[in-house]
């Protein structure tokens, strides 16, 4: 069985990664750079001060924090270190298949060694599933989780994680961030003071 998920893993990303062009090699790219990012948390940190008195903003920020730290610790501590799979770029049975992000000195873009669970998918989700609770927002829910989806393939197509990395990661991020939220509400009533004001 667990050689057959292992072949389906494999087909599909071979599939997916080979539906490329030059326009997504560079969104792609773009897509899968965390740095690029950094405005967009910005926003939604401003967002959840907008959204909340100053107590229950700091005190959703701090989770949302720790959620998304917890979720990148586990992806690496808990999975990568232990399972040692290595990613479809490192793979030698399958890595001259792949295509693979090159720089402008003609070197590859690999990423790290091992591959599952993938980090990436783990924080986006994460924070996508922690934040769109906490804010109950139709079209929030909707932006933030596909911007999380994109995020996650863009590491498949780039040949740095195989699918189920993707959905083991998104898993892992999703079941912390709810851990976080439940947190999240027990606090606010055990502490009646802290309960959100909604708009």
């Amino acid at each position: 069985m667990i050689e057959i998920l292992i072949n389906w893993d494999t087909t599909l990303l071979l599939y997916l990664n080979s539906l490329h062009t030059p326009f997504f090699d560079k969104l792609m790219w773009f897509l899968s750079m965390s740095k690029v990012w950094i405005p967009l948390y910005l926003v939604i940190f401003a967002f959840i001060f907008r959204r909340f008195e100053l107590r229950k903003a700091s005190f959703a920020l701090l989770l949302l924090l720790l959620a998304v730290s917890l979720a990148d610790l586990t992806s690496v501590k808990l999975f990568k270190e232990v399972f040692e799979r290595l990613r479809p770029s490192q793979n030698p049975q399958i890595a001259n298949l792949l295509h693979l992000h090159q720089f402008e000195d003609g070197e590859f873009y690999k990423g790290g060694l091992y591959g599952f669970v993938s980090s990436h998918a783990a924080n986006t989700f994460g924070l996508a599933c922690f934040t769109s609770l906490i804010f109950n927002i139709k079209a929030y829910t909707f932006f933030i989780f596909i911007w999380a989806f994109l995020v996650s393939y863009s590491r498949i197509y780039l040949g740095v994680h195989y699918p189920f990395d993707i959905l083991g990661g998104a898993l892992v991020g999703t079941v912390i961030a709810l851990l976080f939220y439940f947190l999240f509400n027990f606090v606010l009533k055990k502490w009646p003071d802290l309960k959100l004001t909604l708009p």
